[in-house]
């Protein structure tokens, strides 16, 4: 109980790092877990169950539930005092995940990218997550200063996509903006989407190799992009500009769904 409560505390942060663990509550993310979708996904290294919660659990995975490393029956007001959430759905998973590097990860010849500089509220991390699996991305990525994509609310908010879809974290914006311009196979053509650009995303054709770019929630990207190009996200009604997970749902369904049509 203490490990559990000590991940989701106030150091939460240094002790996920530094051990690769994290907590994921909920039918949906042990869903996930069980049936992952991807050879790099986290693994569940204990599970604890309320005699509610191992009743669902084993109700829809029966014998899947043995690949968890242990099992740990606990009591309404362990869970509860174990959880991040207020009305607990008595499922808890510690799990194991292994950082992955951008080197590592190119080798596996990615087409459609979705990279996130600076992004600071938990929701808008989870949902891009979820969002770039939704729209057949194939990975995400999210700069140096950015949330913590193992914090409870960024899992929670992913639904599970943590096991469906690589995802990246502490990258400098230098090594994203190096994969662009020199008009190899392995190059990507990058798209930073700002409010300021001439282009639309209407106007965008299908492209081979991509890598969408969005901003910090309050000061966008930054100015040194000069040399990526801008796309804006057409607007018909009078809102002043989108929620980063407003825009990057827009542009990567159109990037990644709407021009597979």
């Amino acid at each position: 109980m203490e490990r559990v409560r000590a991940l989701l505390g106030s150091r939460g942060k240094k002790i996920r790092r530094e051990e690769s663990l994290f907590i994921a509550d909920g039918m949906q993310s042990l869903r996930s877990a069980i049936q992952p979708k991807i050879p790099t996904a986290p693994l569940i290294q204990k599970l604890y169950l309320t005699e509610a919660g191992e009743e669902k659990a084993r109700q829809e995975f029966g014998d899947q539930l043995v690949d968890a490393q242990e099992i740990i029956p606990v009591s309404d007001s362990v869970m509860s005092a174990m959880a991040d959430t207020e009305s607990p759905q008595g499922i808890l998973a510690l799990c194991k995940y292994k950082a992955l590097s951008l080197e590592d990860f190119l080798q596996s010849k990615p087409v459609r990218l979705a990279f996130f500089w600076q992004i600071q509220d938990p929701g808008n991390a989870g949902t891009a997550i979820r969002t770039a699996d939704a729209c057949g991305f194939d990975g995400v990525l999210f700069s140096e200063g950015s949330v913590d994509i193992y914090s409870p609310k960024v899992v929670r908010s992913t639904a599970g996509s943590l096991w469906h879809i690589p995802v990246i974290e502490d990258l400098a914006l230098a090594s994203i903006t190096a994969l662009s311009g020199n008009e190899t196979e392995d190059s990507f053509e990058i798209f930073a989407f700002d409010g300021t650009g001439e282009r639309s995303l209407l106007d965008l054709n299908e492209q081979h190799r991509i890598i969408a770019m969005f901003g910090n929630e309050a000061r966008g990207l930054p100015t040194l992009l000069e040399s990526i190009e801008k796309i804006r996200i057409p607007m018909r009604g009078e809102a002043e500009s989108l929620n980063v997970a407003s825009a990057a749902a827009i542009a990567l369904f159109h990037l990644g769904v709407g021009q597979s049509r």
